[in-house]
């Protein structure tokens, strides 16, 4: 029997021709091949010197010295450019309507306008997904894989879009984005006080009651208003709604919180939100982010390690881990299940997040179950 001894070349790597002893890349979508140069413009010669043509491959995507060219193209073909702008238009009329938040929407615009600076011009028919690759790759600033894996979202999101509406062929099906690796910072005690001793009340106030009930800071708490509060038996409880998972929820809110937005309720405008800035305004993720910054500037915190890595969603994180530790309920842990409805997440993915890292005493019953005390 025949075997095929031809090696498939990886995709988007350096790789060497013995027979000119030189290193070559070959641009995703075509199969010419590209001579690999170091910094002074010599080919990257030898086996040996593999590093080295990876680190000119690494300057030809940076530098984005190769854009795909466009073959010859039908008329009423559709471009990568046109499929971007029906998803941003798309995207521009939810938020207009407020079942999309501004900040998904300026994403959305702030990528596929780089992607259409880089392949704008292609037919999907051209397409491949080494191009999107390549286009990730080449991207200095994109070094985190959540920032990497927010762009191939908003890049499947538009091709699945257009493929929904206009029955346009999804050539990026099945490409791959880097895994999820949320990165959970929660607040200690006195790292929360320090925060709010930084700022004034009414940011403090956004933090506290972001630390309490867990809703995500600009898409969830920022917009709870008046009429998404209901007064109960037991005490008060909020209707949510997220942008972001498009579903509305109803929590209750501890007893700290709910005094300070019936304070506020008292001096809130009709159908204003209940957590506003020294203007008036409600919390906007750009200021809110802004103002976060300026606080660990203000700590020393920016030169920290670790602590230079908490944001307004470590609040988020914060009533997790307190949640599964049971910091409020003299250490009796939730489950994942009420955790869930709490964030208005699923429970796999609360457990992904949360539990596998904090949720250690749900170990003890397993213990328990085999006889072992």
């Amino acid at each position: 029997m025949k075997t095929n001894t031809k090696r498939r070349r990886p995709r988007g790597s350096a790789w060497y021709w013995q027979q000119t002893n030189s290193w070559y890349f070959t641009p995703p979508g075509t199969k010419s091949r590209v001579p690999l140069v170091d910094e002074a413009g010599k080919r990257v010669r030898g086996p040996e010197n593999k590093k080295d043509a990876e680190l000119a491959l690494a300057r030809v995507k940076v530098a984005r010295q190769w854009r795909p060219a466009p073959e010859a193209a039908v008329e009423s073909e559709w471009l990568v450019a046109k499929v971007c702008s029906e998803y941003i238009q798309d995207c521009q009329r939810r938020a207009a309507n407020a079942s999309l938040s501004s900040e998904y929407h300026d994403e959305v615009v702030r990528y596929l306008n780089s992607l259409c600076d880089y392949c704008g011009a292609l037919p999907v028919t051209q397409l491949k997904k080494g191009h999107i690759q390549h286009w990730v790759e080449s991207h200095e600033t994109w070094r985190s894989p959540a920032t990497r894996r927010n762009a191939i979202t908003i890049v499947l999101a538009a091709f699945n879009h257009a493929r929904e509406m206009y029955d346009v062929v999804n050539r990026l099906k099945g490409l791959k984005k880097p895994p999820q690796r949320p990165r959970l910072h929660s607040l200690s005690p006195a790292d929360e006080a320090a925060i709010y001793d930084a700022t004034d009340e009414p940011f403090a106030n956004f933090l506290f009651a972001a630390v309490l009930t867990g809703l995500r800071p600009f898409c969830e708490l920022a917009k709870i208003t008046a009429d998404d509060i209901e007064e109960t038996r037991r005490g008060m409880m909020w209707r949510v709604y997220s942008s972001k998972t498009k579903k509305t929820r109803k929590i209750p809110v501890r007893g700290e919180v709910a005094e300070m937005t019936r304070a506020s309720l008292r001096n809130a405008p009709a159908g204003s939100a209940i957590f506003r800035n020294t203007q008036g305004n409600p919390w906007k993720k750009v200021t809110g982010v802004g103002r976060f910054l300026a606080i660990k500037r203000k700590l020393g915190w920016d030169q920290d390690p670790v602590k230079q890595n908490y944001s307004t969603y470590s609040c988020r994180h914060t009533f997790a881990h307190r949640m599964l530790g049971g910091y409020w309920n003299d250490g009796v842990g939730c489950s994942i299940e009420v955790l869930a409805e709490l964030m208005g997440d699923t429970p796999k993915t609360t457990f992904d997040h949360y539990g596998k890292q904090w949720g250690q005493h749900y170990q003890e019953p397993l213990w328990a179950a085999i006889g072992v005390s």
